[in-house]
């Protein structure tokens, strides 16, 4: 199968909110934020500092990265959300989005990224995936979103 990354067009709202939906990680009202970022990368990615990549195949949209910089660093930026078709997932779909946003980061002088997630055993495959693109772990703050839900801060440094 053939991978095509690219950038967010206003028709891919719709099957990244389809992807995001059955995904056991994300809660609805994450899902409801997710949208909303999409919304405000559609209007201006610029001035809303969103920037969306699009995972595509022959089939269509199969997932989606949102990263941006970092309010009030210099070259410090954010990987927002990233989500990957169910059926899809381990076949380098997510290896290729995650690359490309580095791809951009670099690009423009990025020269942190930041990824927060969760310290539930829910997303214990999320974070092998980050460990594995070389994040590592810098932070827990311990009952963040919720009693027994921590926060942890991971992060990969360019040189």
């Amino acid at each position: 199968m053939s991978i095509n990354i690219r950038s967010l067009k206003p028709a891919d709202k719709a099957a990244i909110m389809d992807i995001l939906k059955v995904l056991p990680e994300f809660k609805q009202e994450e899902v409801v934020v997710a949208g909303e970022l999409i919304d405000a990368c559609l209007e201006d990615p610029v001035k809303s500092g969103y920037y969306v990549l699009v995972a595509e195949a022959e089939d269509g949209v199969l997932g989606y990265i949102c990263y941006g910089p970092t309010p009030l660093t210099r070259g410090t930026w954010d990987i927002y959300w990233m989500a990957v078709e169910r059926n899809q997932q381990g076949r380098g779909i997510g290896a290729a989005l995650i690359t490309a946003a580095e791809t951009d980061i670099r690009r423009v002088g990025g020269r942190l990224a930041i990824i927060e997630t969760s310290g539930q055993e829910l997303y214990e495959k999320t974070r092998r995936f980050h460990f594995h693109q070389g994040y590592e772990l810098v932070c827990t703050i311990k009952d963040f979103y919720e009693p027994g839900d921590d926060k942890l801060i991971l992060q990969k440094r360019f040189s």
